[in-house]
């Protein structure tokens, strides 16, 4: 089975191609990849031509997306997240194709839970542009799929960690690097993360089991940690030793709105916590790596 990845050069695509498999990697540049089997596109919307590209192609891993970022406009989450990933779906099935495995957003659900977990089946209540474009093309894949037989897989990862990575964990992993002294000390928050080894070996199985189609997946470690047990972790992955300050959340939180950084404060101290069991129920899935074991990663990797 020859399975299309799109995002190939990013943090999560890189980690998927890793894994040995018969790859068709879509990409800008070929240069970037030590691989045989590329297709190269200049970018992802409603106008893409894909001829030729799903030739012997059985399943898409659609990856690529335009990221969450405030300056970006609606309008491009619009052309490059939903309405380039149904283009490319429609041609697929036009091609042939079986499978749609779809990266998704946990910001589909929402931002931040209470006391009980996302679950897979609940009210979406995409908080933001991005994530209601990741919704919109979800809705349209759903309805591509009732229209066509096209098995649509989604996938929505909580926050993606690893070496390398991007974002809000890539600040972490400085900040932890830096800093011998972080105020988490009695942050007690819930929080779930996935490693990118993790997603990488879920959306290959998800692009290969037969009971995976027509599921959404709510992607996670399975292991809830606060911000506290997270950045000891990430300390223990990069073997630093750090000291967490017993400062109150209120006064972190109050320390965020003085400075107009409550978002950000709310990022660290907020919960968000997803119900995966249905990965381990449908696909017989637990995550190869414990958390311990995908933060040594940094390490070995020299971060």
């Amino acid at each position: 089975m020859k399975v299309l990845v799109t995002g190939v050069t990013g943090f999560i695509g890189r980690e998927v191609i890793r894994h040995q498999g018969n790859f068709r990697c879509v990409t800008r540049c070929s240069d970037k990849l030590n691989v045989d089997d590329v297709f190269l596109v200049n970018k992802i919307d409603a106008n893409t031509n894909w001829a030729d590209a799903f030739d012997d192609v059985e399943t898409v891993i659609h990856i690529a997306g335009l990221a969450h970022n405030k300056q970006t406009p609606q309008s491009d989450y619009q052309s490059v997240n939903t309405l380039g990933t149904l283009h490319l779906a429609r041609e697929a099935v036009n091609a042939g194709v079986k499978r749609f495995v779809f990266v998704s957003s946990i910001g589909v659900n929402g931002t931040f839970t209470s006391d009980k977990p996302f679950t897979f089946n609940e009210s979406e209540r995409p908080h933001n542009y991005y994530a209601r474009s990741k919704y919109s093309a979800e809705v349209g894949l759903k309805k591509l799929a009732v229209e066509t037989g096209l098995e649509v897989v989604i996938v929505r990862p909580t926050l993606v960690y690893g070496p390398n990575a991007p974002g809000n964990f890539g600040l972490l992993t400085k900040l932890v690097k830096k800093l011998p002294v972080l105020p988490f000390g009695l942050a007690n928050n819930k929080r779930d993360f996935i490693a990118v080894q993790n997603l990488a070996d879920l959306l290959i199985t998800c692009a290969t089991h037969p009971n995976a189609a027509g599921h959404t997946f709510l992607a996670s470690d399975m292991e809830t940690v606060s911000i506290k047990q997270f950045t000891n972790a990430i300390a223990d992955g990069l073997d630093k030793k750090t000291f967490q300050l017993p400062i109150p959340v209120s006064l972190m939180r109050l320390v965020g709105k003085l400075t107009g950084k409550s978002a950000m404060i709310e990022q660290l101290y907020g919960s968000l916590q997803v119900d995966s069991s249905n990965i381990k129920e449908v696909l017989d899935w637990t995550p190869p790596l414990t958390m311990k074991q995908a933060m040594a990663t940094l390490r070995d990797s020299g971060k």
